[in-house]
């Protein structure tokens, strides 16, 4: 069953997947309107694969997923699976009331399967009772009620994945706030800006200083997060697109196509052509 609103004159969408044997993520297979997911499995354990990486998603679990991301899952029928797109509701402006850009969403430890205890498990069913008894409802009060369910939905995830992160468990969120924000500065300009000064820069603080704070929060150095960035969606163009090599160098901020290749190999061992070659057809 898919249980869609839609509305016209701000293009805002809200879809809901229950039991759909068909639902799978696009990513750059064709051109789609932004639209962030999440997925709970309420089946056993399963197969999901993101972006051509094959992953064990655990039963009575959450996954975040956004929207260039290309994935299928193994028993897409025993899934519940909640999707909008930021004219419906916008994860950025509103990080104040729900904190999850950076972290559920755009961040830097992907896939995030967040598991449900008994008490949880029962509040995720209670929700999607809840949103499936709202979808008779064609009143103006609809839109609003799916975005108060939806805005629950968020905050009842972050503090659930809170909860079991050991960086959140063992820093304050106003240290992590640091990482969230580089995050989301990264999945916004990777394909313009690669050196830790701009980041550091829009961050305010010089990247020596940036760096020591990462290091100090046990988290990746910004160096290479950004480079895992780049590589990551270069081998989204390699698998999803028929764009050529420089196609693609131009289109993550690389002048020199051969900058790009040398980068390419670098960073995963294969170039870019052996790496096209090796793909499955």
């Amino acid at each position: 069953m898919i249980c869609e609103y839609e509305e016209k004159a701000t293009s805002a969408r809200f879809i809901m997947h229950v039991h759909n044997d068909r639902f799978r993520g696009a990513g750059l297979h064709k051109p789609t309107v932004p639209i962030n997911t999440f997925v709970y499995n309420k089946g056993k354990a399963q197969r999901v694969t993101i972006d051509e990486i094959a992953y064990e998603m655990p039963a009575a679990a959450i996954l975040p997923l956004v929207s260039n991301q290309h994935f299928t899952f193994e028993a897409p029928d025993q899934l519940i699976a909640w999707q909008f797109n930021r004219e419906f509701y916008c994860i950025v402006d509103h990080d104040a009331e729900v904190g999850c850009v950076g972290f559920l969403f755009y961040g830097i430890h992907h896939p995030m399967f967040i598991r449900l205890n008994k008490t949880q498990q029962d509040e995720i069913r209670y929700m999607e009772q809840t949103f499936c008894a709202e979808w008779p409802a064609k009143d103006g009060f609809q839109g609003e009620m799916l975005r108060t369910l939806l805005k629950y939905l968020i905050i009842k995830t972050t503090r659930i994945a809170k909860q079991q992160s050991e960086s959140y468990l063992q820093f304050p969120d106003e240290k992590m706030d640091i990482v969230r924000k580089f995050s989301l500065l990264l999945e916004c300009s990777f394909r313009k800006e690669h050196s830790v000064k701009f980041y550091a820069d829009a961050l305010n603080k010089s990247a020596k200083t940036l760096s020591n704070i990462f290091a100090l929060l046990e988290q990746p150095a910004p160096s290479r997060l950004i480079q895992n960035r780049i590589v990551l969606e270069a081998k989204r163009y390699l698998h999803y697109t028929d764009k050529t090599a420089k196609e693609i160098a131009y289109e993550l901020g690389f002048e020199n196509p051969a900058h790009f290749s040398r980068f390419f190999k670098m960073y995963t061992g294969v170039n870019i052509s052996g790496y096209r070659e090796s793909l499955p057809q």
